[in-house]
């Protein structure tokens, strides 16, 4: 069993149930939906863009999949979880947009803000107890000598390249598209997204995601609101 801490919206928002759709699968029930077609893609080819973000579910990454360390439980795990929620108050990002990561296709902030970083460093941190080293075939998975160094040494300390300066929330649309089909992609993708694109996101729980077992699909074990009052009321 591994298990991951990621952002999701509710499961009864409109954009869980858009990225659903979208996807072919809800990672809340585990439910499959059936695939529509696009203008510029087949469904089958759009089976296969969308095969490794919809194993995972919709999500952003906070704490990347981990096996508990010696010594914790899952129910340690829910405990900290639940304390978690408790103590962190929601918060809103300004916009998000489709944006591009490479090959991959994501919804992601249209700027930087600092209160979401801080937000996702303190998952790291939190979490890390429950967290059980890499072993060295997780390691290589990540081919650590192609990652900069500083990429590098977060994935020794923290078991992921992408934490703290080198996070990047992104909430994954799309395995690797191929050059010649990005511009189709960033045009369906912004169609089926409009309702969401240039609006704020709220930022208002956090998810604890589980593996059964490795290569199984993703789903949310439970999700809780982030309840603390803001500091400014």
């Amino acid at each position: 069993m591994r298990y991951a801490l990621y952002f999701v919206p509710s499961a009864e928002s409109p954009l869980s149930r858009a990225a659903a759709e979208w996807l072919g699968r809800d990672a809340f029930t585990g439910g499959a939906h059936p695939r529509s077609v696009e203008r510029e893609f087949a469904a089958e080819e759009l089976d296969a863009l969308t095969a490794d973000p919809r194993r995972y579910g919709f999500h952003a990454t906070l704490k990347a999949p981990f096996h508990l360390a010696e010594g914790m439980s899952e129910d340690d795990l829910l405990v900290a979880f639940a304390a978690f929620a408790e103590r962190t108050a929601a918060f809103e990002l300004p916009a998000v947009v489709v944006g591009q990561l490479g090959p991959f296709f994501a919804l992601v902030p249209d700027r930087p803000h600092p209160p979401l970083q801080n937000f996702a460093a303190s998952v790291v941190e939190v979490f890390e107890p429950f967290r059980a080293p890499l072993s060295e075939a997780d390691i290589e998975r990540r081919k650590p000598d192609s990652l900069p160094s500083r990429q590098r040494e977060n994935l020794m300390r923290w078991g992921y390249p992408y934490v703290f300066d080198e996070f990047r929330f992104h909430m994954t649309l799309t395995g690797p598209v191929p050059k010649a089909k990005a511009s189709d992609m960033a045009s369906v993708l912004n169609d089926r997204f409009a309702d969401f694109i240039g609006r704020p996101l709220r930022i208002d729980g956090l998810a604890l995601f589980v593996e059964a077992e490795r290569g199984a699909p993703f789903l949310v074990h439970s999700r809780l609101p982030l309840t603390a009052i803001q500091p400014n009321g």
